[in-house]
């Protein structure tokens, strides 16, 4: 396998700009450190110290752009080595950053996104009265996330990894006074652990095969490996990225996890978090491309995602909740894309980058829609709100457009660089692929519909108005990403060369001409945006949810049944293995011990008797005893 240039060139010491890197987890660090540490003290000041250290992030993100534009292309990956962690015999683990433009791609998403969101926080927690508390999660969350980019290392890695796990444990279930949210924190927690495990044991199972767990020594390392165990160590690897990025068969939580306040599931949820497992097989590449067997098993989990996400959007009232199954779907392209190899690396990437824009945009224009709606999420009470809420529909509606793939918005350019490539593997994957651009246009236009077309549907009390300046500005810059950010990325930043000396990079040969595959997807786009906006804006949208509907609307409305199959598969015999063992270990393991410490007892009570303190009993005890002696000694005798 060609080792690609950036990863030898990585092993280059970083100097200069680039050495401030460690910058990018001390800034968010030291926020979340001294609001949480000073407590209430810091209430009065608190969320705006974490939005400067959110933005000062960011302009430290900005110059390492800057300093790496300026540098021939092999010399752009650098390790920024702080510190030794673990130094036993021949294995040693610093605790470094590695710099290069994978890294640095998701590091610019991240705060540039995360600011965003910081900012627009502002006025939507404005009256939480633990809002400072917030903001300091907001900053873990910043430190963690960059943590698990930046590592050079898969053990270093898997820290930020576990960082921000909890970050997001604390905060979907920031309003842990619903117990909804309490429960949802929970679900989440667990099923990020489960996938954790699959990452755990690649880590392990890399030390003892190559003895190293750094990028580069990995990827130098895995020809000499065994495609038994490359196939092994992929998979496991494909575990922890179901976990983190709510892929089937772990993808439940994500829905549950809508629980959290709006800000909450733009940053991690849409942009961030959740594209964690797309970068750790994006950045595991070397041992995907030679595990042919693991590439096919992502795919395939991509693409079950990507219908699975698209089916259940189709079904939700709730509009965070059919986000996130849009967000699932997205996702789900993205890991089909990193499934398909150097043809599809690149344009994973693109989408995940494009998608953060125009995801997060929607997110926070849901939250809007909140705000001016008394807190509902419930789209049949909606309606009409285009003409009370004119930023909110025109950026939630660029939002809208480029997650369709409608030209020249971002998603056009990325989406449909993923559909090309996925007809270059097979006519199959690239036939689910299309089927699952043609489903997001119905489910989309059926939550654009059902929010700003059509009658007003509001309940009595609600007088829908426009969100304050803190939230809508956000939003307007992330609608601008979403409508330039793909021809941006493509044109200006040439994300192709950008992006090839880390993962690769290869034409596809054998998908349709784009003179074919470009109006075919534009068309079946537009037949499912067609079907949604002929249901659900020029018909009446009645209010309760029709109770008789078919069986495939009754399985979309229950997530697919996963919380039933979690449970059936994994919960009931869990708890079945529990009560045996807990049986087994009452009634054998307890019987055994306990009965051991009666017999002692018994034999205890009786050799107790014995020693009564008389000197008679004794004397007597003593004659009996030297008349058995002679007693034995007469009968050896006589034999």
């Amino acid at each position: 396998m060609q080792i690609h240039m950036q990863e030898v060139a990585a092993l280059a010491t970083a100097s200069g700009v680039s050495s401030m890197a460690w910058l990018l987890i001390a800034l968010p660090l030291a926020g979340a450190t001294i609001l949480l540490v000073g407590g209430r003290r810091t209430n009065a000041w608190g969320h705006y110290f974490a939005v400067l250290m959110a933005l000062a992030t960011f302009v430290v993100a900005v110059i390492l752009l800057t300093d790496m534009l300026g540098k021939a292309p092999e010399q752009r990956g650098v390790v920024i080595s702080l510190w030794d962690w673990i130094a036993v015999g021949s294995f040693h683990v610093p605790v470094a950053l590695q710099l290069d433009q994978l890294s640095l791609s998701f590091v610019l998403l991240i705060t540039s996104v995360g600011s965003l969101i910081h900012i627009y926080s502002l006025g939507y927690m404005e009256h939480d009265e633990n809002r400072r508390k917030f903001f300091a999660y907001l900053n873990f969350f910043f430190a963690a996330m960059l943590t698990l980019v930046l590592a050079n290392n898969y053990l270093l890695l898997y820290v930020g990894w576990e960082g921000v796990g909890l970050a997001s444990y604390l905060l979907i279930g920031f309003w842990q006074h619903k117990p909804s949210a309490a429960t949802a924190a929970k679900k989440a927690f667990i099923a990020n652990r489960v996938g954790d495990v699959g990452l755990s044991l690649a880590i392990m199972m890399m030390f003892t095969l190559v003895g190293t767990v750094t990028f580069a020594g990995v990827s130098a390392a895995a020809p000499k490996v065994s495609d038994h165990w490359l196939t092994l160590i992929g998979l496991a690897l494909l575990l922890a990225a179901c976990g983190k990025s709510a892929q089937f068969p772990l993808q439940s939580w994500l829905l549950d996890a809508m629980e959290g306040p709006t800000p909450v599931s733009a940053l991690i949820h849409a942009a961030t978090m959740v594209t964690a497992g797309v970068y750790l097989i994006a950045r595991s590449h070397a041992i995907f491309d030679l595990a042919p067997n693991a590439q096919h098993a992502v795919i395939f989990i991509g693409g079950i995602t990507l219908l699975m996400g698209a089916i259940i959007g189709t079904a939700k009232d709730d509009i965070k909740k059919a986000l996130a199954g849009s967000t699932m779907s997205q996702i789900g392209y993205m890991i089909l894309g990193t499934g398909l190899g150097p043809v599809g690396y690149v344009f994973a990437l693109f989408h995940l980058i494009t998608h953060g824009f125009f995801k997060a945009g929607m997110f926070l224009g849901a939250g809007s829609v909140m705000h001016g709606m008394h807190d509902s999420v419930d789209m049949r009470r909606y309606g009409a709100l285009r003409k009370s809420m004119i930023i909110t529909y025109i950026t939630f509606g660029l939002g809208y457009l480029a997650i369709l793939g409608i030209p020249p918005f971002a998603g056009f350019w990325s989406k449909d660089e993923i559909i090309k490539a996925a007809f270059d593997k097979s006519i199959f994957v690239g036939l689910i692929t299309l089927i699952g651009a043609g489903v997001t246009a119905f489910y989309m236009t059926r939550m654009m519909a059902m929010t700003f077309f059509g009658k007003a549907r509001w309940e009595d009390d609600v007088h829908p108005h426009e969100s304050p300046l803190t939230m809508t500005v956000p939003m307007m810059i992330l609608a601008v990403g979403s409508a330039f950010g793909g021809m941006a990325l493509l044109f200006l930043g040439n994300i192709e060369t950008w992006l090839e000396p880390v993962v690769g990079f290869q034409e596809a040969t054998n998908a349709p001409s784009a003179a074919i595959l470009m109006p075919s997807t534009i068309l079946i786009v537009l037949i499912g945006a067609y079907i949604g906006f002929r249901k659900y804006a020029l018909q009446e949208v009645p209010v309760p949810a029709p109770v008789n509907v078919s069986w495939a609307t009754v399985a979309a409305r229950k997530d697919l049944y996963g919380d039933a199959i979690n449970e059936a598969v994994l919960m009931r015999p869990g708890q079945w293995l529990t009560r045996t063992l807990v049986f087994f270990d009452s009634r054998f393991v307890d019987g055994v011990v306990n009965g051991s410490a009666g017999l002692i007892g018994v034999i205890a009570s009786v050799m107790r008797r014995l020693q009564n303190g008389f000197a008679r009993s004794y004397a007597l005890t003593m004659l009996i005893g030297a008349g058995l002696l002679v007693a034995v000694a007469l009968l050896v005798r006589m034999s």
